[in-house]
């Protein structure tokens, strides 16, 4: 069960980011993170509602809403590392962030056997390769390498908070819940920042109505990856779901590959292939 929900998880955060990344090109960053959180939170409170998953509040809450809190600055600092590139060296580098919930799982008391260990260090290394990265080409700005670390640790650190959220399914959608309200609450302030400042909201070309599906589905799907990752952690050790979660960057990149037509490199495919003897051997190990 944990590697199934784990892969799941993979899955759905790599189509968000390719959506995301999609969207990103035509509206500014934080107001495609803003919309896309309030949709989401207009669904979970339904949830929340028809299940009276109210009952289930309790101190475990704070991490939901320290979660919340973390979710939007690692967002945006990720973004804006890409602004500064090359993405072929952010985006693998933002994967670092899985050490975050592993040495949480191993600070706990958790031991991978010989074979999980072995699929740890393949899966990951799959992961950074996944992404493309230059061993060649323009210099790396020092911000942008900042920003990425940030953003890795911040994506860790949300990893780590929602495993610890809640304990039971109902439990779960109330912390997700919490999560979403705090990212929007954080995300609409500094998005009246942004505004007071000069920016656009909508970006030069305006807000357009078909939009809304593909931002439904960016923050729906980044919700459901938080849900199925929660549930992984909770029924396995932390260590291996949160290696099978960070797959995502290999799910990316096949789906640039079949929607956009875009070319994989040999080092991407190479990547794509550590990742999936990666998962395998954590799978069975």
């Amino acid at each position: 069960m944990t590697a199934l929900f784990a892969l799941a998880t993979s899955l759905l955060w790599g189509l968000a980011d390719f959506g995301g990344g999609l969207l990103t090109r035509r509206t500014p960053a934080l107001t495609v993170v803003v919309v896309s959180q309030s949709i989401a939170v207009a669904v979970l409170g339904a949830i929340v509602v028809a299940t009276g998953a109210w009952s289930e509040a309790d101190g475990r809450l704070w991490f939901a809403v320290a979660a919340g809190l973390v979710g939007p600055v690692a967002m945006l600092a990720f973004y804006k590392a890409l602004a500064l590139g090359p993405m072929g060296v952010v985006s693998p580098l933002g994967s670092i962030g899985v050490a975050v919930p592993v040495g949480v799982g191993l600070v706990l008391g958790e031991r991978p056997g010989v074979l999980q260990f072995a699929g740890i260090l393949v899966a990951v290394a799959g992961v950074v390769l996944a992404g493309g990265p230059q061993f060649r080409g323009a210099p790396v700005q020092r911000q942008a390498v900042l920003l990425t670390l940030l953003a890795a640790f911040g994506f860790g650190a949300v990893m780590a908070l929602i495993a610890e959220a809640s304990t039971s399914l109902t439990g779960l959608f109330l912390a997700l819940f919490v999560q979403r309200v705090t990212n929007v609450a954080a995300g609409g302030l500094a998005l009246c920042v942004s505004v007071r400042r000069g920016n656009s909201f909508l970006g030069p070309g305006g807000f357009p109505r078909r939009s809304l599906p593909a931002l439904a589905f960016v923050g729906l799907a980044d919700v459901a990856a938080n849900g199925t990752y929660s549930i992984a952690a909770q029924h396995g050790p932390v260590t291996v779901a949160a290696v099978l979660a960070s797959l995502y960057p290999v799910v990316t990149a096949l789906a640039a590959r079949g929607l956009l037509s875009e070319r994989l490199r040999a080092v991407q495919a190479a990547g794509a292939g550590l990742a999936l003897v990666g998962s395998v051997l954590l799978a069975t190990g």
